[in-house]
């Protein structure tokens, strides 16, 4: 049966504080797992509280604890002992339109408000957008209510064409940018150029294979960092496996494209330089697509938006410099 939503998308532009509800379950941080179980039993608190919400001396809030965590430790743990610190949290004059894009991003079922000074204010939770959360237990449930957030956030962003802009359009800078760089590269080895034109045919084709690897190493990185924990050692394995796939696919991709050109030309000095080219900037690409999604993460931006812009922008002038300097190292002389 399709889920009906209970918000209407008009209302995406309200405070979501407006929608807040007040039945928010906040203990100290000190207080033991006993404590807390005891004062579950001694208030009566209903099966809607799915997240038990830790502060601190002042009233802040400093961690998040699921309520079956909570059931499965050892009694005499502190709450601070078993807490999850890095708390998402909605800040007080934030817009449902924000809740939205929290929800889709964390997959949590419920998140705190928050003023400036981290007190809570209010919990919004996915009631806000459907009435049929009486199975939040089961899987399938879930992610129907995600796709009906989802649908909300999509709505919300054809309301705000200019918001979307803003979003992207910054990123698209480092395309016009290194598209501006490539130009002065290419410009300063002209002369090279115009004596040995094989260099300017095989530009195009070693510009997109590093695009390529760039953008499937980038792909496979956002996949790792998707998840709402990262397990860093399987994450390090993995771009471990990847490094080790580009330097397979940067030999095989010289020596293909160098086969061609030595074919073609029967040029042996520009065919070793496209093939060093194309290996060098295909082993570079796919640490650039491993490297800078990462950072872009680590610095709270959004990945998917603004990885794909930067590694590209990054790769072509990485590739151009190794192309053109390695073409007048050996070419020049």
């Amino acid at each position: 049966m399709p889920l009906t939503a209970k918000i209407r998308t008009d209302r995406l532009n309200d405070p979501v504080i407006k929608y807040a509800g007040k039945n928010v379950v906040a203990l100290p941080q000190n207080d033991t797992v006993t404590q807390a179980l005891e004062f579950l039993r001694n208030h009566n608190i209903t099966d809607e509280i799915v997240y038990i919400y830790i502060v601190d001396e002042n009233q802040a809030l400093v961690g998040v604890l699921p309520l079956r965590r909570l059931l499965n430790a050892d009694h005499k743990q502190k709450l601070a002992d078993i807490m999850i610190e890095k708390v998402v949290s909605i800040h007080n004059d934030a817009t449902v339109l924000d809740a939205c894009h929290k929800f889709m991003e964390h997959r949590y079922l419920a998140l705190p408000i928050v003023d400036k000074h981290k007190k809570i204010e209010g919990v919004i939770d996915i009631s806000l957008f459907t009435d049929e959360v009486n199975a939040f237990a089961r899987k399938s449930e879930q992610d129907n209510i995600f796709q009906l957030i989802g649908i909300h956030l999509a709505h919300g962003r054809r309301l705000s064409m200019m918001a979307s802009f803003k979003d992207r359009f910054p990123w698209l800078l480092f395309n016009i940018a290194s598209g501006i760089i490539c130009a002065f590269i290419a410009g300063r080895y002209e002369l090279l150029i115009s004596q040995i034109t094989m260099l300017a045919l095989f530009i195009t084709i070693i510009l997109a294979l590093a695009e390529s690897v760039s953008m499937q190493s980038m792909t496979i990185t956002l996949q790792a960092l998707s998840a709402k924990r990262i397990y860093w050692k399987h994450f390090f394995k993995t771009l471990q496996l990847e490094i080790f796939i580009a330097l397979v696919l940067g030999l095989g991709g010289g020596i293909s494209v160098g086969l061609i050109a030595l074919l073609w030309k029967n040029q042996l000095t520009a065919t070793i330089v496209i093939l060093l080219s194309i290996f060098l900037s295909m082993t570079s690409a796919c640490l650039l697509g491993i490297i800078i999604p990462t950072l872009i993460r680590k610095f709270h931006f959004d990945p998917k938006i603004a990885s794909g812009p930067i590694v590209l922008a990054v790769s072509d002038v990485v590739t151009l410099i190794f192309y053109f300097n390695i073409a007048n190292w050996l070419l020049a002389n």
